[in-house]
């Protein structure tokens, strides 16, 4: 596995090297501050930390060090990708990193936002280009790790909205290189996705893969589509015609490791704290939430609906509960919410439930913004009556099956947004749309008043299907498409896009360069009427510079003849021409066309002209056009 370090802070603590890290899960303390809180099961959560910015260096002992150490790990070999400017690595090797947090900041501030369908106010572009700087590095820095490793026949196999552009890089690099790549969070409609300036290099970047994967199948339709309308590519119901090769589009909805959650949530610890969450809440219906604290995941509108229901079923004033964790959102939210509108909007919420419908021995919504010990999450998930998930936007939800798996003995049901991405897999959950708060809110009372024989058979089900299409499941399917991808197009050779930043560092190391562009679809579009095929300013005015440049030899090649080519691109000094295709040629610098029809022996035409008209006479319509030379 190839990986980002991650943003390192500077330690305090300073322990031998080959010391593992101690953590809240293993040694079952709970955390002594957000940071070092674990993030239960799924790592989307995790605590953002900005380095100090006066930059952190790590020499080149250390680094080996910990690249020793990610080598030996027994849950597999990782090899870290090391994020720094070339400026700021010392001659022994040591490395100054500085404002870690800017090689996320695209992925985060641009397309994060705008995969969940949420816009930016318009700036003038300038910290947006430093930031696609700084993006286009990172997946550079990742494209030469793995070169530095791979062997051919590997499979590579690229996640998620950070590595958008690595397919691309490495297919420029090795053209057979088998690479799958899956997103974790939504794709946008094509609608959204043109707002993003970048729209062209984000999506040719994944359509260097050979098999790109999604959660649901709005998201692969949504992809297939922007292929279509931005790039102008033939797509279908199976992939993508780009580059003269097909890329394969599918649908795999990723699963968890229910096993292994299983054993965590039935641990014999874990027992007493669930009963002791029952005992706290004792004749109450416990309904649970837990979600991250930003834009996407609806908790304001878990809130809302909460207070409706409450509103329209008065018998559960007092006897339900609302036990909702929020932990912080990602720092380029936090930055984007610098007044923390939509943590002042859930407390506001929480306040006014809690003084309409709570009294001083009893609040019916328990709030938590906090990150929660990995063995508290799973006792909450047992002991919960009805999990609540309003997310707006949602990629991959793994709250929602890890309910499924602690609810193993007791069949609580669940209540789940149709926006989640885990919506089209789980059937037989109670699917809602979060801006419909009435409807949520009889959903809440639909799921309370449930009678037992019907959660056993809704809940079977759901288990049945977490258990089975589980995360290994997930990738045994994902490798065996990518293999059935492979093996059907092997003779296929796709045309990857050009290497921009290749071209332009050898264009400028060349001393002599030759450019021959075609004139009809390459110079000038296709046309019905191939007298209104003329050049542009644009096109003219680059010809001319390119022709200025003694280094460079111009020539245009055509099928067009010599008056129309003199006409149109003639008072350009230095192009060369080649008229007719290649009966008549103009060499730069001169101003007389040469026939090269009456240089060579053209008594081949005799002997072709033969085999022509045998075969019009056999086929009917068609006829042979002499072209005058």
């Amino acid at each position: 596995m190839v990986g980002w370090t991650g943003e390192i802070l500077p330690s305090d603590d300073l322990t031998p090297p080959d010391t593992p890290p101690t953590t809240t899960s293993i040694s079952r303390m709970p955390p002594l501050n957000k940071s070092s809180a674990p993030i239960p099961l799924d790592d989307d959560v995790k605590p953002i930390l900005d380095a100090p910015s006066e930059g952190l260096w790590v020499s080149k002992e250390d680094q080996g060090r910990l690249e020793r150490q990610l080598a030996q790990d027994k849950n597999g070999k990782t090899v870290p990708v090391w994020l720094s400017d070339e400026i700021d690595t010392s001659k022994d090797g040591a490395l100054c990193l500085k404002d870690q947090a800017r090689w996320r900041r695209f992925a985060e501030h641009e397309l994060y936002t705008l995969f969940h369908y949420k816009q930016h106010e318009p700036t003038d572009g300038r910290a947006e280009r430093g930031s696609w700087a700084d993006y286009y590095q990172l997946n550079q820095k990742f494209a030469k790790k793995i070169l530095e490793i791979y062997k051919p026949g590997d499979l590579v196999m690229i996640h998620d909205y950070h590595l958008l552009l690595l397919p691309l890089m490495l297919r420029q690099r090795v053209k057979h290189m088998n690479i799958a790549f899956f997103l974790h969070i939504p794709f946008p409609s094509s609608e959204f996705l043109r707002c993003l300036p970048r729209r062209n290099d984000i999506l040719e970047g994944v359509l260097g893969a050979n098999l790109v994967g999604f959660q649901s199948y709005s998201y692969s339709r949504h992809f297939t589509s922007c292929c279509s309308r931005i790039l102008g590519f033939t797509s279908d119901n199976v992939g993508v015609d780009a580059y003269g090769a097909k890329v394969t589009v599918g649908v795999f909805p990723i699963g968890i490791d229910a096993a292994a959650v299983e054993d965590m949530a039935f641990d014999k610890h874990i027992d007493q704290q669930v009963i002791d969450l029952r005992k706290m809440y004792e004749g109450k219906a416990i309904i649970v939430g837990r979600d991250r604290l930003d834009s996407v995941r609806g908790v304001a509108q878990k809130l809302m609906a909460f207070e409706r229901f409450l509103d329209m079923f008065p018998e559960w004033r007092g006897k339900a509960v609302l036990i909702q964790v929020t932990s912080p959102g990602n720092a380029e939210e936090e930055k984007e919410d610098s007044g923390n509108k939509i943590a002042n909007k859930v407390s506001e919420l929480v306040t006014k439930i809690n003084g309409l419908y709570g009294s001083l021995s009893f609040s019916p919504v328990q709030h938590y913004p906090q990150y929660l010990s990995q063995d508290e999450y799973l006792a909450l998930l047992r002991a919960a009556d009805i999990a609540l998930i309003t997310s707006v936007r949602d990629g991959m939800n793994t709250t929602s099956l890890e309910y499924v798996v602690c609810q193993k003995n007791d069949h609580g049901p669940l209540i789940l947004s149709e926006f989640s991405g885990t919506a089209g897999t789980l059937k037989d959950a109670i699917h809602i749309n979060p801006w419909d708060l009435t409807g949520v809110a009889r959903s809440i009372q639909y799921a309370l008043t449930m009678s037992t024989d019907k959660k056993t058979a809704m809940h079977l089900n759901l288990y049945h299907h977490v258990t089975t299409k589980n995360v290994q499941s997930w990738t045994a399917s994902f490798i065996r498409r990518l293999l059935h991808v492979l093996s059907s197009r092997n003779s296929t050779i796709s045309t990857p896009l050009l290497d921009k930043a290749t071209l332009l560092s050898t264009y400028r190391a060349a001393e002599k360069r030759l450019f021959m562009f075609d004139y009809d679809g390459t110079l000038t579009p296709i046309v019905r009427d191939p007298s209104a095929a003329t050049p542009s300013e644009r096109v003219i005015r680059t010809l001319r510079t390119l022709a200025s440049d003694p280094r460079n030899a111009v020539w245009i090649i055509s099928g067009r003849d010599q008056e129309f080519l003199s006409q149109y691109l003639g008072d350009i000094p230095g192009l060369g021409f080649s008229a007719e295709h290649g009966s008549f040629m103009r060499h730069p610098g001169s101003t007389e066309w040469e026939n090269l029809a009456e240089i060579y022996d053209m008594g081949w035409q005799k002997e072709v002209m033969e085999v022509f008209q045998k075969y019009t006479e056999m086929t009917p319509g068609m006829s042979i056009i002499p072209m005058p030379v």
